[in-house]
């Protein structure tokens, strides 16, 4: 923006929530879940799981920027928010359903310190340029979960070598039991 206001460049800013389909990097919540879940592994919930995300379908998000490029005022930031806002303990649990698995896969880990309980947008000036989601949470995440469970060869190397190690780092440290204590 500082460019739009010191030479008349025509800039416009889109800030999405929280994003998630296809081809997301396997360290993001929802891919990391499935991808585990696939893999055996259990999938890492911070904290008690109450966190709140508004998840927004990677299509939609896209269809917002095409909007904001043709209609858009210079100058302006456009929040894109789905309205799909969910605890992260709720969308852990849609996806060991949708693989028909156990929610004893769903571990608790010690929460992040300064990990922000609720992250929303207001997605009114967007709204006002005439977009809305169309792609409902439900179907959205379970298009996620099918593309992933049959594109291994694409996220499997994503998974070794560098993010092996950064996976131990920030999460095998933190594993809690169910009780809460550490392990």
């Amino acid at each position: 923006l500082a460019y739009y206001a010191s030479y008349g460049l025509p800039v416009m800013v889109t800030r999405g929530a929280n994003t998630y389909g296809p081809y997301q990097h396997p360290e993001k919540f929802i891919p990391l879940s499935v991808t585990n879940l696939l893999e055996g592994r259990p999938i890492p919930v911070y904290g008690d799981g109450r966190q709140e995300r508004d998840w927004l379908h990677v299509r939609d998000h896209c269809r917002a920027i095409a909007l904001v490029l043709a209609h858009g005022e210079p100058g302006q930031v456009y929040n894109v928010g789905a309205g799909n806002h969910r605890p992260n303990l709720e969308v852990a649990r849609a996806i060991v359903r949708l693989l028909e698995l156990p929610e004893e896969l769903i571990q608790h880990v010690t929460d992040r310190p300064g990990h922000d309980r609720r992250y929303a947008v207001d997605a009114s000036k967007i709204e006002a340029l005439g977009w809305t989601p169309e792609i409902p949470f439900e179907t959205g995440l379970a298009e996620t979960v099918r593309w992933y469970e049959t594109h291994r060869d694409w996220w499997m190397p994503l998974k070794s070598g560098q993010f092996a190690d950064y996976y131990r780092r920030n999460y095998g440290s933190r594993a809690v039991l169910s009780g809460g204590a550490e392990t």
